[in-house]
């Protein structure tokens, strides 16, 4: 950027040469009759624009990559911004506006980041100097010159608040537009349009948000338009000025300065109008940029929920003993957790079942740190989960949540994604250790088959076992599952509850599950209420009580009767 000033403060004292070698061309070169000086001077001039033109090229090189560089580092900093969020973030912001701050914020800022810097010092660079050079050749024209800055100004000022405020609107209108077409456009979100016949509706919004945004664009753009229009006329007047009050105070009927000196002064005018029509605009377009700036820098100051350590502590080798003492946990002003108090021995296997909204998964999510406790601690092998830093964490827990997540890319890249490098013969062991394998090998592909936008081209339950899978190749000492059996059915639950009988012996495990009849074999059971522990022990033990859990398992039962 360095690099770029100085060229621009170069070309800029470069091109006011011009206007005196055509004084001298007007003034004593064609009058004299002197075709040496007159073909100096136009080689001058000639080798001035060659020279204003090679700069121009480079500097606009220089220009374009500090631009890109900078928008470069921004969406790099907004994204690992948004990477350390906790996951509450994301559950209360729209993905379209994620996407859009980072596509159309920061694309929209990428010519103002340079062009303003530029601007200002080019233009104040000639301004200065076309200011100086006309004082020299008449003090008294300068003056006149000067006396409709201050309403270029103003103008210039009335029209930036104007554009700001309409486009700070128009972001949020791309953002509202691109949340929309996210969801809309998605699988699911095509699906549930087509089947609920509501084509036409997604059609008529889209089209409404559309002509909205146009709306937007024309308006930010015309903003104040007929105000500067004022004062382009009236510095297109001025050089008419000039040379009519040039001839009226003439002596004699002369003109009181020569051709060549009234000729080279308005050259300089404009030299002088011209940058600071150019600086006016670059002060409407920072008013502009500040929106976007805004928007970007609202995310990069989000506080971090859920940070890493400064110093993080290094595990050597884990063993897996999970405690929860004390754990409250709040979302905002709702208390979600209450006083939790497990202890969980390597090697153990704990399972929390409850009704909807009991708090089960949001207590598994404090393991991995998805959350932080309000107060409280969560251990592991007696070392808090937020002593860890992020990569030592996620080696020691791995969640398979009831949501699977896969890539749109090959079956081999979403599993590897547990696990980067590992071998063939690791995936191919996986997945036929979450009974997946001989389906993959059955299609046309493989290993190497596309799933799909995510992963829609393979069944719930086949993407739950891809899933299993990826855990299964990651091989973590600490298995939180999340309802990872939930889109499976009685016959693949049996299979796939064999596969992670096998992958949790020796792991400590958690399993979050409404169908209780995949926890029977715990070591504890615990019963969620509103956030709060009302039941713990074994099944039989839980069974014999007759209480809250016993009441739960026979609902469930009751329904896959029903269901059967």
């Amino acid at each position: 950027m360095l690099l770029v000033c100085t060229l621009i403060l170069g070309s800029s004292l470069v091109a006011l040469a011009p206007p005196f070698l055509l004084r001298q061309i007007l003034d004593t070169a064609l009058p004299q009759g002197r075709t040496g000086l007159l073909t100096a001077l136009a080689a001058a001039m000639l080798g001035l624009v060659l020279l204003s033109t090679a700069v121009g090229v480079l500097q606009s090189y220089l220009s374009l990559t500090v631009s890109q560089s900078v928008m470069d580092d921004l969406r790099n900093a907004v994204y690992t911004h948004l990477q350390r969020m906790s996951l509450a973030f994301f559950t209360r912001t729209r993905n379209g506006e994620v996407q859009s701050r980072i596509a159309n914020d920061i694309g929209g800022m990428g010519s103002s980041v340079t062009n303003i810097v530029t601007g200002v010092v080019g233009n104040v660079t000639t301004l200065v100097a076309s200011l100086v050079a006309m004082l020299l050749l008449d003090w008294r024209l300068t003056v006149v010159s000067l006396l409709i800055l201050p309403l270029c100004v103003w103008i210039s000022r009335k029209v930036g608040q104007e554009r700001r405020a309409l486009v700070l609107e128009r972001q949020q209108q791309l953002a509202t537009m691109a949340t929309l077409v996210e969801e809309s456009l998605s699988v699911n979100g095509f699906l549930l349009g087509r089947v609920m016949g509501r084509t036409a509706t997604l059609n008529n919004e889209f089209a409404g948000q559309s002509r909205t945004l146009a709306d937007l664009t024309v308006r930010s753009a015309l903003s104040g338009r007929w105000r500067q229009s004022v004062v382009q006329v009236i510095m297109a007047i001025m050089p008419i000025a000039i040379y009519w009050s040039a001839g009226l105070t003439g002596d004699q009927g002369r003109p009181a300065l020569s051709v060549g000196t009234l000729v080279a002064f308005t050259t300089l005018q404009q030299g002088l109008f011209g940058p600071t029509v150019s600086l006016l605009q670059v002060g409407i377009n920072l008013q502009s940029s500040f929106a976007l700036f805004e928007r970007v820098f609202e995310y990069l100051d989000l506080p971090v929920e859920v940070a890493e350590p400064p110093r993080p502590v290094t595990a050597a080798s884990v063993r897996g003993h999970i405690r929860f003492q004390g754990v409250d946990f709040s979302y905002g002003d709702e208390r979600i957790l209450h006083g939790i108090d497990v202890d969980l021995p390597p090697g153990g296997r704990l399972a929390v079942v409850g009704a909807t909204g009991a708090g089960k998964t949001t207590l598994g999510y404090l393991v991995p740190r998805l959350y932080d406790v309000t107060a409280g601690s969560v251990t592991i092998d007696g070392v808090d989960v937020r002593d860890f830093g992020f990569s030592d964490l996620a080696d020691q827990v791995c969640v398979v949540s009831q949501d699977t997540h896969l890539f749109h890319t090959t079956i081999t890249d979403n599993l590897r994604f547990a696990k980067v490098g590992a071998s063939d013969e690791e995936i191919v062991a996986a997945a036929k250790a979450a009974q997946i394998h001989d389906l993959i090998v059955s299609l046309p592909e493989g290993y190497d088959t596309i799933v799909g936008e995510r992963g829609y081209r393979f069944s719930g339950g086949e993407k739950q076992r891809l899933a299993i899978a990826r855990a299964m190749l990651r091989n973590p000492p600490v298995l939180i599952l999340d309802e990872a059996t939930s889109a499976l059915d009685t016959h693949t639950e049996r299979a796939v509850q064999d596969a992670l009988d096998t992958l949790s012996a020796g792991r400590t495990t958690i399993t979050i599950a409404h169908r209780l009849s995949t926890i029977r074999a715990a070591d504890e059971i615990v019963v969620l209420d509103r956030g709060r522990i009302v039941e713990r022990g074994t099944h039989t033990e839980l069974l014999a009580r007759d209480g809250r859990y016993a009441h739960l398992l026979r609902v469930g039962d009751t329904l896959a009767a029903a269901g059967g």
